[in-house]
């Protein structure tokens, strides 16, 4: 929480400067352009070089994590199942609703304009392949030359074929392959937190080379983004009271009341893990056996992240329709199957880190431009406090869906 609020002051800041520089002299702040924007670029260029071990050890951890918590027992199993139905379902409804929003909320010409150029200029996209163009591209004929040269597509579909290998291997063998992908990803996220340690600076060069480009349109366009990812997340919690109500048999006012306590500790730290002990006693309040709520919560908070699809998805969806990329359905298709990959594999971690490792990985996927994300992830504060509610909320509402269709067996008999 400190840390994201310290970097928003840093966005802030530069942002500030940059326009008073740019209104008071002009070419001053022009001026001074090569010499403090390479220093966010530079801070960028250290984030990108995460991404490509990030999208192998997400998928194969995602992949092969799931696939032995659901080895667990029955009620583990259709914990999962349910986990992994929730993520789809939310992905799918963000792919549909963000461009609705869009069109409905759009941004004005000028403010988009500016803050395209801001962010970087326009995005060249890619001409689009025909089927047979897409089918070729699937497999890969070289894995390793595929990473080298950022195919992301042949990449995921190499790494998702060799995931599932990994889970009909012999125990031994799968959890020394696991381990090593496992230790790959720990590995990228300590190289993220450092790179995250210089975010003040490099986010500060980067807000101040925003504004002096963009000038004051760029505060109304990361509003506008704020908002259209931040109306996803409310869209996500009401989902999950909807599916508590009609999947669940859950009335919203007894839920509601319930999750009062959760709610308030989801708002005050907003982290999933720290909500543990308040979901463990709405659960509790809601009817499920305890025992059950101890298999099921603690796995929820693990591997499921009800939020994560589709707001991660709306990020990329964004800057894909700012910087005019189209998004195909085989496109989407990708973009959303790398999405559960990394919403089931993501860890509780703090919202910069987080956000970075989740959406990267999507946006190169998607094709879309990741070096906005250097910037947006200093606004994510505002968005996080959504993300947290519906997960909280998904958490407690799966927990009681798993437990009420699993008998009395002992939670660790094989399924």
């Amino acid at each position: 929480m400190k840390s994201a609020w310290i970097i928003l002051s840093a966005l802030v800041v530069g942002m500030l400067l940059g326009i008073g520089i740019e209104s008071v002299a002009p070419d001053a702040g022009t001026a001074s352009l090569p010499f403090i924007e390479p220093i966010g670029l530079l801070w960028l260029n250290a984030l990108k070089m995460t991404i490509i071990p990030l999208i192998v050890a997400l998928l194969v951890t995602g992949i092969t994590a799931t696939a032995d918590a659901a080895r667990a027992g029955a009620l583990a199993a259709r914990a999962v199942a349910t986990f992994v139905g929730a993520i789809v379902i939310t992905g799918i409804m963000s792919l549909l609703l963000t461009p609705l929003l869009l069109r409905v909320f759009p941004l004005s010409a000028g403010a988009a304009e500016a803050l395209r150029h801001g962010l970087g200029g326009a995005a060249e996209a890619p001409p689009s392949p025909t089927f047979a163009d897409f089918l070729l591209s699937l497999v890969p004929t070289n894995p390793i030359a595929a990473a080298a040269e950022t195919a992301v597509l042949p990449l995921i579909v190499f790494t998702t074929i060799f995931a599932f290998a990994i889970t009909r291997i012999g125990p031994d063998q799968r959890a020394t392959l696991s381990g090593l992908f496992k230790a790959l990803g720990d590995s990228m996220l300590v190289v993220i937190g450092w790179v995250l340690a210089l975010a003040p600076v490099g986010v500060f060069a980067l807000g101040y080379a925003l504004a002096v480009k963009a000038g004051v349109a760029a505060f109304g366009g990361l509003l506008h983004y704020v908002l259209i990812v931040s109306g996803i997340g409310v869209a996500c919690v009401l989902l999950g009271l909807l599916l508590a109500w009609l999947v669940v048999g859950i009335a919203p006012a007894r839920f509601v009341r319930a999750m009062i306590p959760t709610l308030a500790v989801a708002l005050s730290t907003q982290s999933s893990l720290a909500c543990l002990p308040a979901m463990l006693e709405a659960s509790k309040d809601l009817g499920v056996e305890p025992k059950k709520a101890d298999v099921v919560l603690p796995l929820a908070v693990a591997l499921f992240r009800f939020t994560s699809t589709a707001m991660n998805l709306a990020v990329v969806v964004y800057i894909a329709w700012l910087f005019g990329v189209t998004l195909t359905p085989w496109t989407m298709a990708v973009g959303l199957a790398v999405a559960v990959a990394a919403a089931l594999s993501s860890v509780s971690l703090p919202g910069s880190i987080s956000y970075v490792t989740s959406i990267a990985p999507i946006a190169v996927s998607m094709g879309v431009p990741v070096a906005p994300l250097a910037l947006l992830v200093a606004v994510e504060t505002f968005p996080d406090i959504f993300r947290t509610i519906g997960n909280v909320v998904a958490d407690v509402a799966a927990t009681k869906y798993a437990a009420d269709g699993i008998g009395d067996e002992p939670a660790g008999e094989t399924a």
